[in-house]
């Protein structure tokens, strides 16, 4: 019955989607929406820092022309995801939820914060990034040859420098964000020879994997994240499969199997984007209480890390250490 709703739905925000004028006007700062050239922008900028995203034409018959040919929507592939939901304990007894709306979604749920009292939100975090950019933003590069002065002489006095392939053997320069440490240890997951072409020993780790994309909704005028899995054997999932890899409270409700709206064939599971600029505004807002202020530019850095409360198994997220400002 679900399905039958969500499709239903979706036919009818199609047609008013088409309908809907193109925003030309900016209301990023107001209402967290964007315009089709601040999209592009904020695309330009993800893929600048983060290669594993490439912009893709989509086909020819399905060509937005409020985007440009070439940057219809972006894509990037081979996402590892190493466990299901279930497998995660705080997806079951530590959910927390970060917007506390009274509709039918139910608001947001965090799946994926720190389990240490106190953690900060998705909103404090990005606070934070952008108040750490406007701080050192200037400055780092002056700072940064000054540095490379002082490690010469240093390295003059100090002599020979350390052997790092002790420290890496130790494990010692490992570092492990306890909100991201989702993957099994490497001792505990399963390995298989290569099938063909490995010599004795050559081993691979089999993991489901995803392709991920994010599209401009001219009717909410945001971004819009889809997904479509593979199995340890490169065999496409099915759709009770991918929802094992999305949070309990938003499978079949916040994500839908929909229509790609720039390629043709089955439909990919989407993550509906009726609150992303919700979300965006309220981010906007404790970065502008605080002192800070957001870019559009920064708008699909932020855009990843709430989604990621829909997916946290998925991966995808190499961002963390991005400055937004």
């Amino acid at each position: 019955m679900q399905s039958v709703i969500n499709t239903v739905k979706g036919t009818a925000l199609g047609v008013a989607g088409y309908l809907t004028p193109v925003l030309k006007e900016s209301k990023f700062q107001e209402t967290g929406v964007l315009t089709p050239e601040e999209f592009v922008a904020a695309g330009d900028h993800l893929v600048h820092h983060c290669p594993t995203w490439q912009w893709c034409k989509g086909e020819e018959s399905k060509i937005r022309q409020y985007l440009p040919a070439d940057k219809q929507f972006l894509i990037t592939r081979n996402v590892p995801c190493y466990r299901r939901c279930k497998q995660i304990e705080y997806c079951e007894d530590k959910e927390k939820v970060i917007e506390d709306e009274h509709d039918e979604d139910g608001g947001w749920v965090d799946t994926h914060h720190y389990d240490n009292a106190g953690s900060p939100t998705v909103e404090e975090k990005v606070c934070e990034m952008t108040l750490e950019a406007a701080d050192t933003g200037d400055s780092e590069d002056e700072a940064k040859d000054a540095g490379d002065d002082d490690d010469d002489d240093e390295d003059e006095e100090d002599g020979e420098a350390e052997d790092m392939e002790q420290f890496q053997e130790s494990g010692l320069l490992d570092e492990v964000d306890p909100s991201t440490d989702l993957a099994p240890r490497k001792e505990s997951k399963p390995k298989e020879k290569r099938a063909a072409g490995g010599g004795e020993g050559d081993e691979i780790v089999r993991t489901r994997t995803y392709d991920l994309h994010i599209t401009y909704d001219k009717y909410y005028q945001t971004p819009r994240l889809w997904i479509i899995g593979y199995d340890e054997n490169r065999a496409l999932l099915g759709v009770e499969a991918m929802y094992e890899d999305v949070s309990a409270e938003h499978a079949k409700r916040t994500v839908t199997i929909e229509a790609h709206p720039h390629l043709a064939g089955p439909g990919m599971a989407s993550v509906h984007p009726c609150r992303h600029a919700e979300v965006m505004k309220k981010i906007i807002e404790t970065v502008t209480e605080s002192g800070g202020e957001m870019g559009v530019h920064s708008y699909l850095i932020v855009f990843l890390k709430f989604v990621q409360t829909v997916i946290p198994t998925i991966e995808y997220d190499f961002t963390q250490n991005f400055a937004i400002n």
